[in-house]
């Protein structure tokens, strides 16, 4: 495989494989030529509308998303964003290529309205049950324990995309694979934490999850892209496999970061 680093400039395709790209996710993906990913994973900002800051019975400070980044103006602002990044999406994406888009109740319904207005063909429904949500703790609603995802493609009329149909089975004891997941949030050695204990990335993916989905939808050697690259979970995932990436992420502390869990992550293989 190509070396893994990060990059700001590109000349073609070549340079961006096994790569994670410095900058806006919607400026890099209009330098890329038509129909170049197998698949897609997008972790988009959720918008998730915090008004206040959230303690915990015991009045400590719950570490909730009040990132910049997930901060819009109304959700006008966060439809005209993600109409964006979509279309832009779509048109990077091979013809037999799938997209996956996680959220939750804060966006989801809104994406996916947006996605079936574009054209897109949706697949599937996934439910992320969480085996440990965080509580609500002013016991005002109800626990929220699940996250979406949606699995599509670019139009109805596309057939020959890839689904690992026996290798789902494998992992479902040999029945067929459900639309309801379960897997733990992110935490303990695999969160990604500071020398402070402070989270990297407020909203780190947990790596089996997106090992799923790359086991579901990819075969070996194909391209998986992810604009919203974090801390890189999904080019762990896709590297982890035998798959190649292209992560973008315009903060350069998780850039940073995800460099060294690749490395980490090599070491381990190589036994060092």
């Amino acid at each position: 495989m190509n070396e893994i680093r990060k990059i700001k400039n590109f000349n073609n395709e070549s340079e961006i494989v096994n790569k994670i790209i410095v900058g806006d996710c919607l400026e890099i993906m209009k330098k890329i030529k038509d129909n170049t990913f197998d698949v897609i994973f997008a972790d988009p900002p959720y918008n998730m509308q915090l008004q206040n800051e959230l303690y915990r019975p015991n009045n400590t400070k719950v570490d909730a998303v009040d990132d910049e980044w997930d901060k819009f103006n109304g959700f006008e602002h966060y439809d005209e964003f993600s109409k964006a990044w979509l279309q832009e999406a779509k048109r990077v994406l091979k013809k037999n290529g799938t997209i996956w888009v996680i959220g939750s109740y804060h966006n989801i319904f809104r994406v996916g309205n947006i996605m079936q207005d574009m054209g897109y063909w949706i697949l599937n429904d996934v439910h992320w049950i969480k085996a440990n949500p965080m509580p609500n703790f002013k016991g005002v609603r109800l626990t929220n324990a699940t996250e979406t995802l949606i699995w599509a493609v670019k139009d109805k009329k596309v057939k020959n995309y890839t689904f690992n149909y026996e290798e789902m089975k494998k992992l479902n004891f040999g029945k067929q694979m459900r639309n309801d997941w379960y897997f733990a949030i992110c935490n303990g050695n695999e969160r990604l934490k500071d020398e402070k204990g402070v989270k990297v990335h407020s909203t780190q993916k947990p790596l089996p999850l997106l090992e799923r989905v790359v086991l579901a939808s990819t075969k070996k050697g194909d391209l998986v892209f992810d604009p919203f690259g974090g801390t890189c979970t999904t080019g762990v995932a896709a590297y982890k496999h035998g798959r190649n990436f292209t992560m973008v992420e315009k903060d350069e502390n998780y850039v940073d970061w995800a460099l060294k869990r690749f490395k980490n992550f090599q070491n381990q293989l190589t036994g060092i």
